[in-house]
């Protein structure tokens, strides 16, 4: 079709006249590859090249620290290999957090990693979800069901949706690796205006981007428990557990 050629056509023009970095190499794909597969071997790409990848995609908007924080991270913790990645993005939880601190898993809005760090993704959605019920790490994975990362993996499994986000969360969530995250977030995801992929409408992801820096330094290298837990009850807050059992019911009743 005509149109989507016209708006590839318009972003490469675009790419084109962006300044500010010491180079800018656009690669232009003969075809489109889809989401998953454009990030998995874009992240793979870079990171055997220059050995770590920032990940910025294109419905993000970013703090003027975020850089900063990101590059300051990276060489932080480049040697540690408990630390699998880096994140930009912070929920808008309730309560106070410290400046940085870690999280198991892996996450996917303004993040950056280590080829280390990829070389332990694990691209079968299938593997992944039979190791998680094999050491019965479902309930853990989806925040004691606050958030259903398992069903996520099931529908990238059969199809339903093109995710390499929850597969990069499963592989470093299984090899009990941690990623670092700011208090406050430095990435603000404009895509559920009704445009992403994988994204509807809603507000519920907006975080006021940090107007100062984060201070980057070395921490006890653990899972924040506090932090999981205010993680875990904003999930609850915004998709509480009455709303998905109609949703489920509705859907049964449908099928």
């Amino acid at each position: 079709p005509e149109e989507p050629r016209i708006s590839v056509q318009e972003v490469r023009d675009y790419l084109e006249t962006v300044t500010g970095f010491k180079s800018v190499t656009v690669i232009k794909r003969a075809k489109n590859l889809g989401l998953a597969q454009s990030i998995i071997d874009g992240v793979a790409q870079l990171c055997n090249q220059h050995g770590r990848v920032i990940v910025v995609e294109d419905d993000l908007v970013t703090s003027p620290y975020f850089l900063c924080y990101m590059n300051e991270a990276l060489d932080l913790y480049q040697l540690d290999d408990r630390v699998i990645s880096i994140h930009g993005y912070m929920y808008p939880v309730l309560g106070e957090l410290p400046e940085t601190f870690f999280m198991r898993g892996a996450d996917c809005w303004g993040w950056g990693t280590w080829k280390r760090g990829w070389d332990l993704f694990e691209y079968d959605g299938e593997k992944l979800l039979a190791e998680l019920d094999q050491r019965n790490l479902r309930r853990k994975f989806d925040l004691n069901g606050a958030y259903e990362y398992s069903k996520m993996l099931e529908d990238q499994i059969s199809g339903k949706n093109n995710s390499w986000a929850i597969r990069w969360h499963a592989s470093a969530f299984l090899k009990n690796k941690l990623t670092l995250y700011p208090s406050r977030s430095l990435v603000c995801n404009i895509g559920f205006d009704g445009s992403g992929t994988h994204c509807g409408s809603t507000s519920s992801y907006d975080a006021d981007l940090a107007q100062s820096p984060i201070l980057v330094k070395k921490i006890v290298v653990e899972e924040n428990l506090v932090a999981t837990q205010l993680i875990e009850s904003y999930w609850r807050s915004i998709n509480p557990p009455w709303m998905k059992r109609i949703t489920r019911n509705i859907l049964n009743w449908l099928n």
